[in-house]
């Protein structure tokens, strides 16, 4: 691991910062070098993105604020107009300067007024001395504004004339950025994800003190085998660490095992990470009721949890929608009339039972099945008269954006559109109950 070395920072203050960022030292030394010393002209705008939890904004703060440089910090998705982020900008500038006591609300209604309240703002002598940094999150945002911003906060230092570095941060790349017209190239740098490695070590930074080192990173790679596939949100990881830290550790505290004893201790855990994994992003319920959720016993045997497909509220005839997607989806065409009939009259069992059907559908997974047949046999199980009016296809519609459908496109059909029924058995259960 490189340590970070700088000039004008004092060592001790390097390691405190190379210490509260793992895993991002290489990016850490870049945006050093690039910043210089505080009085030092950096570049004028820098451009950093990487997907969702690569650690661009804590990055990005724990810097700035652990070396105490002067810096504005403002989130584009909450400041949504050109007007309220100029506006709190200029009002963060008030207040970086110890000069400038008060925090008034000054109207700023056009970038040439801002470049004037600007210039105004940074007049002190902290702010003359030494470069400032205006941070804007989630920086994906400016494309919605007038078609100026974006390229005048990339020239801010040439047009306000002051030692000014803009940064933005975001989730796309800076092709998609770029005007038509073209503008001041800024400096990009790329923030990977991070891998099952430096997830592994971060997670394990937060051992609690009561137990071992060892015994808190073999939690956290049994964590990272289960839902590493599914989730690589550092946050969401962090979240589900502490979640289900306290049920890995009930044979501990009973005494039934030790803390080498993996065996134990994963036999306990796993059908408690299963339910959370189906909830994995949801946050459906708080952390004290999930605890209390799992402590309670009244039905021993049973998982105890919630779940999002399990407490959906869905209309009236959707439900019987999802209900008659379910059974096209894992009942062969064949049986529709056995099923769905009264008077089919008399059909051979052993027409039904061959070889090749006696592996049950629900391991084959769901087939897919054409609008009329949806339709017949929502007819079939609705027990008043359902006209086919524009209600039930939006409903059909819904359930597609909903994901609990999902539309199957085949190019060459000229049949009308196919679909499947995508939620498990025990959703239907209980949508039936």
């Amino acid at each position: 691991m490189p340590n970070l070395e700088h000039p004008a920072y004092p060592s001790a203050t390097l390691l405190h910062l190379e210490s509260l960022v793992p895993c991002r030292e290489s990016q850490v030394s870049m945006l050093l070098s690039i910043f210089g010393e505080r009085q030092q002209f950096s570049f004028p705008s820098i451009f950093i993105y990487g997907h969702t939890s690569s650690g661009k904004t804590y990055v990005m703060q724990t810097l700035l604020n652990t070396l105490q440089l002067p810096h504005v910090f403002v989130n584009c998705v909450e400041y949504f107009t050109s007007r309220l982020l100029l506006e709190e900008i200029l009002i963060q500038l008030q207040s970086c300067s110890s000069e400038t006591k008060q925090t008034s609300h000054v109207p700023c209604d056009t970038f040439n007024d801002f470049v004037r309240l600007f210039k105004q703002a940074v007049a002190s002598r902290e702010l003359q001395d030494q470069t400032l940094y205006i941070v804007l999150d989630r920086a994906e945002q400016l494309r919605e504004m007038e078609a100026n911003i974006l390229p005048a906060f990339l020239r801010l230092q040439e047009l306000t004339d002051r030692n000014v570095t803009v940064v933005l941060l975001s989730e796309i790349v800076w092709e998609l950025f770029r005007p038509n017209t073209g503008c001041f190239e800024p400096f990009t740098l790329y923030f990977p994800d991070y891998s099952i490695g430096h997830l592994q070590k971060i997670l394990s930074q937060n051992h609690p003190p009561e137990y071992s080192v060892d015994f808190y990173a073999a939690y956290i790679n049994i964590l990272l085998g289960v839902f590493y596939m599914v989730c690589r949100d550092l946050k969401e990881l962090q979240h589900l660490a502490a979640l289900n830290f306290s049920k890995y550790c009930e044979p501990v505290v009973r005494g039934e095992a030790s803390e080498r004893d993996t065996r134990k201790l994963w036999k306990n855990i796993e059908p408690h990470l299963k339910k959370a994994m189906q909830t994995v992003y949801l946050r459906e319920i708080s952390s004290s009721q999930w605890e209390r959720l799992q402590c309670d016993d009244r039905e021993p045997g049973q998982l105890k949890g919630l779940s999002a497909h399990t407490h959906v509220e869905l209309p009236y005839y959707s439900k019987f929608l999802l209900i008659a997607a379910y059974l096209a989806s894992y009942n062969p065409v064949r049986t529709d009339k056995r099923f769905f009939l009264k008077h089919h009259g008399k059909i051979r069992k052993t027409n039904f039972m061959k070889k090749h059907e006696k592996t049950s559908n629900h391991l084959l997974g769901p087939k897919p099945f054409p609008l009329d047949r949806l339709l017949a046999i929502l007819y079939s199980i609705v027990d008043n008269r359902v006209a086919p009016t524009a209600n039930i296809f939006s409903q059909i519609s819904s359930l597609v954006t909903l994901q609990l459908l999902s539309m199957v496109d085949h190019n060459d059909q000229l049949g009308g559109p196919r679909y499947k029924c995508t939620v498990s058995l025990d959703f239907i259960r209980a949508i039936a109950r």
